[in-house]
């Protein structure tokens, strides 16, 4: 049974709004989203989810950006440095080797670089030794043979200290959802990149949170049509998306945002004209349960 479940800031790293908000024209999403002064670029949040169970499992969804990557990447992306992730979760009380279990949503850099570091001689190591690192068999095998257009966010250097590990374990990518632990379950969405898992956290209390990855990265995103001009098939998001919003708005499910700065995330209610809105929403980094 799960017995906590928290944000886990790892860092910031800066994209640009173009690209982020896809067709949406900049005199919109700079409303929603505001960019850096005299820049196109935004901050966006790595937020990572921590769940705790009572048979003994750590598990981290998402490690975010780490700090593995070289000055010509850092000039493109401004990845805050040092990255937060450890030292957040050693403030409460857990060690990276405590951490049992890593879910990746899929691996493009700013979801996997964290998974690893360089120790002082210079070799990478994984930043959580003991625990089993998750992905679905689908989304590994896209990443491992990149297309070019998403070559640039699979980079070998955060893959093949997977792959030599013998920790990298695999999901099914299945159409439906699925219950992967007791309390989590995963939904395979197409739309973003090939085969992202979403995990559906079901707590004791009667609560679903939903962990929404890069199918709904900000709040600003609510809105069908803002979808990334980084996704692989921008109509499948638009579904997934519209799907994951009645269920949500019927449900009472709250919805977890992984890279809105200012919000951890909220739940949903309609407008005036019927439409999804944002009610109330959660503080920027929480305990959720």
């Amino acid at each position: 049974m799960i017995t906590s479940v928290e944000t886990v800031i790892a860092g910031t790293l800066e994209l640009d709004g173009g690209a982020m908000f896809g067709v949406v024209p900049k005199s919109v999403w700079e409303k929603a989203y505001p960019p850096e002064a005299g820049s196109n670029r935004c901050t966006w949040a790595t937020r990572c989810l921590l769940i705790r169970t009572d048979d003994g499992r750590n598990i981290l969804v998402d490690t975010g950006v780490g700090e593995k990557d070289d000055d010509r990447f850092r000039q493109h992306f401004s990845p805050s440095l040092p990255q937060t992730l450890t030292s957040h979760l050693r403030s409460r009380l857990l060690e990276p080797e405590a951490i049992t279990d890593v879910l990746f949503t899929h691996l493009h850099f700013d979801h996997v670089g964290g998974a690893s570091y360089l120790d002082a001689s210079g070799t990478t190591q994984l930043t959580f030794p003991n625990a089993s690192h998750w992905v679905t068999d689908q989304h590994w095998n896209w990443a491992a043979t990149p297309n070019p257009r998403e070559a640039a966010s699979f980079l070998p250097t955060n893959l093949d200290p997977l792959k030599g590990s013998g920790k990298l374990r695999f999901l099914s990518a299945e159409r439906d959802d699925y219950e992967w632990l007791p309390g989590i379950s995963l939904r395979t969405v197409y739309g973003h990149t090939e085969a992202m898992q979403l995990p559906l956290i079901d707590l004791p209390d009667g609560r679903r949170l939903v962990y929404c990855a890069d199918l709904l990265p900000s709040a600003a995103h609510l809105s069908l049509p803002w979808v990334m001009a980084f996704d692989i098939r921008p109509l499948d998001t638009l579904a997934e998306k519209e799907r994951l919003i009645a269920e949500a708005l019927d449900g009472g499910w709250t919805l977890l945002l992984e890279h809105d700065a200012r919000f951890a995330g909220g739940q949903l209610i309609k407008d005036e004209r019927g439409r999804a809105a944002w009610g109330k929403m959660l503080e920027r980094e929480l305990v959720i349960y």
